[in-house]
């Protein structure tokens, strides 16, 4: 390079220059040569790109002469796809990184030289959202490099539109990318080859959609291998085939029948236009195993078929090839009772069932083992007639009863109400033990609704009936113990299990707010009998009319022998009169009707006008009405259930058996 300005300031002219280099190199040399020389000498600096042309190969790497005082060296492998091409004298560019190395040796690099060559290549023919072909070369952190002519960053979520469980299937592979970003500063390209493919499936898939037609049969490339299905390409368009429409048999995963890759013929089953969505079917290319399947397998048809499948509420049995039933948990055992399906089949079993019924609209056939065996239960009706007599053991109890199992598998129901004729029982636990065996009659046996129902208490005679009548009667004075207080009256238990009622009203002659302020719990009482009603199962009772028999009765009150023998009427023995009990209690039965006019009329004169009177002492049918017996007191007063209804003042005022009793009423 020659400096003009220099050579003016000294006053030396281009021809004065020239002929002192004449005179000094020889008359070859000029300026321009000089300058050429001088331009030569810049451009060999590190850092700069140099033609060079190959001398020769030593070994891996290749030797570059590039018009220096000595040739450099540059891998083999630099030269990538044109390592087999390398000859003697080809031109190839270079990148300078040494004028000289330890071994007197320029320091060259073809892969820097084509690095940026490539990336000038970039900048200057593409922009952002254009498009490149390219190789993966290398798996790194994230995703891939992508050699396009320089390495470009594709992220791992832009590989492909749903992602790879492995992004190294790719490596090696020329692929097709959109750039998403070029950041010149550093030198980074990232690409997306999903992008690129949504834009080119968007494409095919309109005018995919508008040739699609339900019933067509496709060609597709499984894409994608889900729990529930396939996602299978249409050229432009995924669909789905689910799980249910691959095959008309069993399958538990879709991996059974396809897999990634694998090319398919599959029918269009739908089509949503709206949502891009088509379901496909690949088992809707046979014929369904369900078409005529009603006259194949009518209602009631025995058939063997094998056991696929076990769930906690039955087993799937295959019928034949794509037609499977199910056989309920109660639908495998007459009698036993069977918590899982396990205990009774495994799968590849071989059984027979009775076809029961078949949904063909949900395509649903519902299988029945026990229904291939005989019925158990149409022997029970005649093996344990009603009022038969068994010996079983309690299985189970609940709050209603308790299940007593009669044989293996057949269990009978002792209902609360059958254990006990008179006790009032609040769970079975009280008279029963889980395990025990017990003696029960038979009372009804329901062979539909296959069950039998048990009686305890039937094992004995109904005590209303004759025990309780016979042996407490109207006018009787007993001894009992207070077991319960409510706020109508007292229960009183005249024995074990039999207890009678004595109503508020019944306790004393002035009107009593509370029982408890006369009573209390366990205190022993003697109280006159009422009424004995055995159609209700309640006996009335009352204290003051016993206080008022014992007033008038003569000094000493009534013999302690002869209110204590009343004791003990479910087996009792003789009456509250001692032997004259017999006699009494005949003479009673015969007077009791004739006597009801008469016991009226002797009330009514026994009753003190209410005028004259202390409202106290009144008869009860003129009690004021909070003193009313049961049957006339209101209903939260004296529940049915507990409240004897055959307590109304007159039967109450039943006259005394006796004269004395009539004159001390009187």
């Amino acid at each position: 390079m020659v400096d003009r300005n220099l050579m003016e300031s000294l006053q030396i002219s281009d021809d004065d220059v020239q002929q002192q280099l004449t005179d000094a190199l020889g008359e070859e040399f000029s300026l321009d040569a000089l300058g050429e020389m001088i331009q030569e000498k810049i451009t060999h600096e590190p850092g700069k790109i140099l033609v060079g042309h190959v001398v020769g190969i030593a070994g891996d790497d290749v030797v570059v002469e590039v018009g220096l005082k000595s040739e450099g060296l540059v891998p083999v492998s630099e030269f990538g796809d044109q390592k087999d091409k390398i000859e003697p004298g080809m031109e190839v560019e270079v990148f300078l990184e040494a004028v000289e190395s330890d071994g007197g040796l320029v320091v060259l690099s073809k892969r820097k030289a084509d690095k940026i060559r490539g990336w000038e290549w970039i900048v200057a023919n593409k922009t952002e959202g254009d498009v490149v072909t390219g190789t993966a070369t290398r798996k790194i952190k994230g995703g891939l490099l992508v050699n396009i002519g320089v390495p470009a960053f594709l992220p791992a979520s832009q590989v492909d539109i749903r992602r790879p469980s492995d992004i190294g299937e790719f490596l090696g592979k020329e692929m097709e990318a959109k750039i998403l970003k070029i950041d010149q500063d550093r030198h980074n390209i990232v690409i997306s080859r999903r992008k690129l493919i949504e834009e080119q499936r968007a494409e095919a898939r309109e005018k995919l959609l508008a040739d699609l037609e339900v019933g067509q049969v496709r060609k597709g490339v499984v894409k994608n291998i889900a729990d529930f299905g396939v996602f299978v390409d249409m050229g432009g368009l995924d669909g789905l085939l689910h799980i249910t429409d691959m095959s008309w048999g069993r399958i538990n995963h879709p991996s059974e029948m396809v897999k990634n890759e694998q090319d398919i013929e599959v029918m269009i089953l739908s089509i949503d236009h709206e949502k891009g969505k088509v379901a496909l079917g690949l088992k809707q290319k046979s014929a369904s195993p369900w078409e005529n399947i009603e006259g194949k397998y009518p209602v009631g048809t025995k058939i063997k078929g094998s056991v696929v499948s076990l769930m906690a509420y039955g087993a799937f049995v295959k019928i034949e090839d794509g037609l499977e039933g199910l056989v309920h948990i109660s639908e495998m055992s007459w009698t036993r009772r069977i918590n899982h399906p396990s205990e009774m089949v495994s799968v590849a079993d071989e059984i027979e069932v009775v076809i029961l019924d078949i949904d063909m609209e949900k395509e649903e056939i519902s299988l029945g083992m026990k229904q291939a065996e005989t019925n158990p239960w149409t022997l029970v009706k005649e093996k344990y007639p009603p009022w038969t007599v068994i010996t079983g053991r309690v299985r189970n109890m609940t709050n209603f009863g308790a299940f007593v199992e009669i044989e293996e598998g057949v269990d009978g129901m002792l209902h609360i109400s059958d254990l006990s004729w008179t006790k009032k029982i609040g769970h079975p636990s009280e008279i029963l033990k889980k395990g025990e065996e017990v003696k029960c009659v038979v009372l009804a046996v329901d062979e539909e609704k296959m069950r039998v129902s048990l009686g305890l208490k039937q094992l004995t005679e109904d005590p209303w009936l004759r025990s309780i009548p016979d042996n407490y009667l109207p006018g009787q004075i007993v001894k009992g113990h207070v077991t319960k207080i409510t706020n109508f009256g007292v229960f009183v238990e005249l024995e074990e299990d039999l207890e009678g009622l004595l109503h508020i009203s019944e306790l004393a002659d002035h009107k009593v707010e509370s029982p408890q302020e006369i009573v209390k719990i366990g205190d022993e009482l003697e109280v006159k009998i009422l009424r004995v009603d055995s159609e209700d199962r309640k006996i009335g009772l009352s204290l003051k009319r016993a206080q008022w028999a014992a007033e008038d009765a003569p000094e000493g009150g009534v013999p302690e022998a002869q209110v204590k023998r009343r004791k003990g009427g479910l087996a009792g023995e003789g009456g509250m009169l001692g032997e004259m009990g017999d006699q009494y209690i005949q003479s009673i039965r015969q007077r009791e009707s004739q006597k009801a006019e008469a016991e009226a009329e002797a009330e009514n004169a026994e009753a003190v006008p209410a005028e004259e009177a202390p409202a106290e002492e009144a008869p009860a049918e003129e009690a004021p009405a909070e003193e009313a017996p049961a049957e006339e007191a209101p209903v939260e007063e004296a529940p049915a259930e507990e409240a004897p209804a055959e307590e109304p003042a007159a039967e109450e005022t039943v006259a005394d058996d006796t004269g004395d009793d009539e004159k001390a009423d009187a």
